[in-house]
């Protein structure tokens, strides 16, 4: 069977026909996917294990219907029970009565027939509904599920997983300090010498993996940026290999830790770089919710909150019920950086692509030279280079809704990516969960 497109023809396809070939393929799998996924439970139920020798799996020669499903699919066993189980979620139930019922996600089946979602996607969101469905009470997984499927097109897998670890706090808030003592019994960090290297290995919670964190991506960012300068100017040396990111964080690492071991020394590319930990002022007086660590997806507990607002050099922003700021915790040169501050609450990193803040500047949205913008939070947005590139580059707008930390950004693209311009979701709000 030779492929539907040739490659002679696929090469002279326009940037918009190309994109649009895309999409339409795309959408062609997610299609697929639901079918296969409803296929799969059908498997699955008449392979049920009451059926002994007679079920479908055991009569093709296979132990179950996994098994069955990954040799046809080519895929693993895992693959072939994640269909099974989104099959299970998004196929109407037969009820003892003999009655038919809806799915048990119909949220998810509606998203799947529409295939505005992928099999991915919703098994990721079956699996978080099911597993905080007993202590976050029906009500609460039905409007989860709705705001869910509503948030997940136009996500990556991994930027939905951030999605998820929010929306998981939210359904089950009593469980984050649960999840945090399990975590920090799996904290850990090895050691050894291998070939004349040294390997180093760990695990950390948010709690201590922030500050290193936030300081290793100060660190990279200011040597990018260090290098990009001397590229332009011409300073460079021809002679000195240029450094990648990981090559770039064990340099940090090192630099972190000779710091440490003479600490009157001053060089190191830190300033601005903070920790900010941010929590509702209800969930603060009352001990209930959780709290968010700028740049670490994984929500903290209230108790971790206050301990780590208490260590040097960790600021602590505490919102009211309409997200407006009320204080910000105190240290060092705080004044230079409450724009940045103030405006990372809002964006969460870059605002286009969700880079952690280490890696963004504060821009104009009017421009500095051109439009004679203001520097004041109403014309700020955090973006990293390459985003600030592209908006300046490609005709790219920028269209801020509202006003404080809960203020919405939009993203307007120009007329060659999108003719009828419609405005996509920036900022921290495109990432964490609507609740």
């Amino acid at each position: 069977m030779r492929a539907i497109w040739p490659d002679d023809e696929v090469e002279t396809l326009t940037d918009a026909d190309l994109v649009a070939a895309n999409e339409r393929y795309c959408r062609m799998q997610r299609m697929l996917a639901a079918d296969q996924a409803r296929f799969a439970a059908e498997i699955a139920r008449r392979s049920r294990p009451e059926l002994g020798p007679e079920s479908l799996a055991k009569t093709q020669g296979f132990r179950n219907p996994t098994a069955l499903i990954a040799a046809t699919s080519g895929g693993s066993t895992g693959d072939a029970a994640r269909l099974v189980k989104v099959g299970e979620a998004i196929a109407p139930r037969q009820l003892l009565s003999g009655e038919r019922a809806p799915a048990r996600h119909p949220h998810v089946a509606e998203a799947m027939a529409r295939a505005t979602i992928t099999e991915r996607a919703a098994a990721a969101i079956v699996a978080l509904l099911d597993r905080v469905a007993f202590r976050a009470g029906l009500e609460a997984i039905e409007v989860a599920e709705k705001t869910l499927v509503e948030q997940a097109p136009g996500l990556s897998m991994d930027q939905l997983a951030r999605v998820l670890v929010r929306a998981e706090a939210w359904l089950d808030p009593d469980g984050v300090a649960i999840r945090e003592d399990e975590k920090r019994g799996a904290e850990q960090l090895t050691m050894r010498e291998v070939d004349g290297m040294f390997e180093f290995a760990g695990r950390l919670t948010p709690e201590h993996g922030a500050p290193l964190k936030v300081a290793i991506e100060a660190m990279v960012s200011a040597e990018m940026r260090a290098t990009r300068d001397a590229a332009r100017d011409g300073t460079a040396d021809p002679d000195v290999p240029r450094r990648s990111v990981v090559q770039m964080q064990a340099d940090a690492l090192v630099r972190l830790c000779e710091h440490a071991l003479g600490c009157d020394r001053t060089d190191l590319p830190l300033q601005g770089a903070t920790v900010v930990v941010r929590i509702d002022h209800e969930n603060l007086v009352n001990d209930t919710g959780f709290a968010t660590i700028d740049g670490i997806t994984a929500p903290i507990s209230v108790a971790t909150a206050r301990r780590m607002a208490a260590a040097g050099e960790i600021i602590s922003c505490v919102l009211d019920g309409n997200g407006q700021i009320l204080d910000w915790g105190r240290t060092r040169r705080l004044f230079s950086r409450n724009q940045r501050l103030a405006l990372l609450e809002r964006d969460g990193g870059c605002a286009m692509c969700g880079a952690p803040p280490g890696q963004v500047k504060v821009h104009h949205i009017r421009w500095w030279a051109r439009d004679a913008g203001p520097t004041d939070l109403a014309n700020g947005i955090c973006l990293c280079e390459s985003c600030h590139h592209r908006i300046h580059d490609n005709g790219w707008e920028i269209r801020i809704d509202g006003i404080g930390v809960r203020a919405k950004v939009w993203f307007l693209p120009p007329p060659h990516v999108d003719p009828a311009r419609t405005p996509r979701l920036g900022g921290r709000a495109r990432y964490d969960y609507a609740a």
